[in-house]
């Protein structure tokens, strides 16, 4: 963007090519070759107060030359925001200094906290992107600047990104265990042990010979140690079902009344409900909140055999989500249900039916039985979630942390050095690619896409 030019602000939608900003890179160039970003960090004018931010070298010559001398550091000042270009005032706005180090990205920060409507704001982001050295942030790069200085970690990075998304309360509580560096700690004392580890295991390396290749430094009750600590997080509930909801996936038989439950359920109309077999021909899935807790109903095709070749699509895809449900609600026969952790048998149609059936009684027409299958999910679901501030994985961590346990695993199965020292390397490596540490450039664009401007 050349200086001058109107903004893209993050209301306009725009999306350009991320910036890869890396720590090696800031290293190499030196702090002054890295750009000073602005964005708006506040919602979407109009509204009463926008909050426009600024990282990098340039951030305070930038808001020096629109208001003049800068307050202390971490305190508010009023001051008259002036475009240098032809002396006009923008407007009267707090300003706010943070210096290097001690500022969430870890460069120098300046927040000006301007009346919230659109003209102001775009005015005051085209003033400051005229100063040389400054242009606009891209999605997530004042998060991704954070983790680039060492202020927080990948997991607190992804935590952050859930954070940010919470629409429950357990997702937000969740969230902030691991944006408020919970799973950082555990994992830099796993570390910090697993280094130590194999500080002793490289002594026995070194003594083999004066040993006759004896292999005995009290090293594996302290490996057992650490393998239990991460195989109780590997088990615990993980963080998907928390993010994207319990997956409640209901099938049956057709006119089983699967999309009339679903309706019910969701207290809406989300879901085509006809008397005709075979109406409901794809997935649908609605997303609810029970007590905070988020779910996703899942509607399906009713299960049989079918000529159709649109409807045996629908079925086909209908098993697939059977097999991938949290929770599966079926409304058939329970001799005819398909094998499943978590079955869940219902009789959907209480009202019409003179023996009741198996399963839990529910009409969606007279609205019975409805609280006892809430109930029943929400119980079936506290299993399944992070209970309180408890540290949840996502399948990341948690397949790479399965890989970590896995070599200790093998460690304590050794009885050579240097094959131990090996599998502790594997661990290590392990702990380092969940943190952010190594080997995970890949993932960087992905996860801070996710996030707005001025994030």
């Amino acid at each position: 963007m050349t200086a001058g030019s109107t903004p893209k602000s993050d209301w306009a939608g725009s999306s350009p090519e991320r910036l890869r900003i890396t720590l090696a890179t800031a290293i190499a160039g030196g702090v002054s070759s890295i750009d000073t970003i602005v964005a708006l960090s506040s919602g979407r004018p109009p509204a009463a107060i926008a909050i426009v931010r600024t990282s990098g070298p340039a951030a305070f010559a930038a808001a020096e030359a629109i208001a003049g001398s800068l307050p202390e550091p971490r305190q508010a000042s009023l001051r008259r925001l002036i475009d240098p270009r032809d002396g006009s005032l923008i407007d009267e706005a707090l300003i706010l200094r943070f210096d290097g180090v001690f500022s969430a990205t870890g460069e120098n920060t300046v927040e000006y906290q301007c009346h919230g409507g659109r003209a102001t704001v775009d005015a005051l982001i085209k003033t400051l992107l005229s100063h040389t050295g400054v242009r606009m942030a891209e999605p997530g790069e004042f998060t991704r600047r954070a983790m680039s200085n060492g202020r927080i970690d990948l997991t607190e990075a992804e935590g952050l990104a859930d954070l940010l998304a919470a629409e429950t309360e357990l997702q937000r509580r969740s969230a902030m265990a691991r944006a408020g560096g919970a799973l950082r700690a555990r994992l830099e004392d796993w570390r910090d042990r697993l280094l130590a580890l194999s500080a002793r295991t490289e002594v026995a390396i070194d003594y083999a010979d004066e040993e006759d290749g004896e292999f005995d430094l009290g090293l594996m009750p302290d490996i057992k140690r650490l393998s239990a600590e991460m195989a109780e997080l590997v088990v615990a509930p993980r963080v998907e079902p928390m993010r994207e909801g319990v997956r409640v996936v209901v099938a049956g038989p057709p006119n089983a009344g699967k999309s009339s439950l679903v309706n019910a359920l969701a207290q809406s109309e989300r879901a085509i409900v006809t008397p005709i077999a075979g109406t409901t021909r794809d997935v649908i899935e609605v997303p609810i909140a029970i007590g905070g807790v988020p779910f996703v109903l899942v509607d399906t095709a009713g299960l049989r055999d079918s000529d159709d070749t649109v409807e045996a699509i629908g079925i086909d895809r209908a098993r697939h989500e059977a097999g991938r449900a949290d929770l599966l609600l079926w409304l058939g026969s329970p001799g005819e249900a398909p094998t499943h952790d978590e079955l869940i048998l219902v009789s959907a149609k209480s009202d019409l039916a003179a023996d009741g059936g198996e399963g839990v009684q529910v009409s969606a027409v007279t609205g019975e039985g409805l609280d006892a299958l809430t109930d029943c999910l929400m119980n079936r679901a506290r299993h399944l979630l992070p209970k309180g501030d408890e540290l949840a994985l996502d399948r990341r961590q948690h397949d790479l942390l399965a890989d970590g346990q896995a070599a200790l695993g093998r460690a304590v199965a050794l009885n050579d050095a240097v094959l131990i020292a090996e599998e502790l390397r594997n661990a290590r490596l392990a702990i380092d690619r969940i943190s952010g540490r190594a080997g995970v450039e890949d993932l960087l664009d992905a996860l801070f896409g996710r996030f707005c401007l001025g994030k």
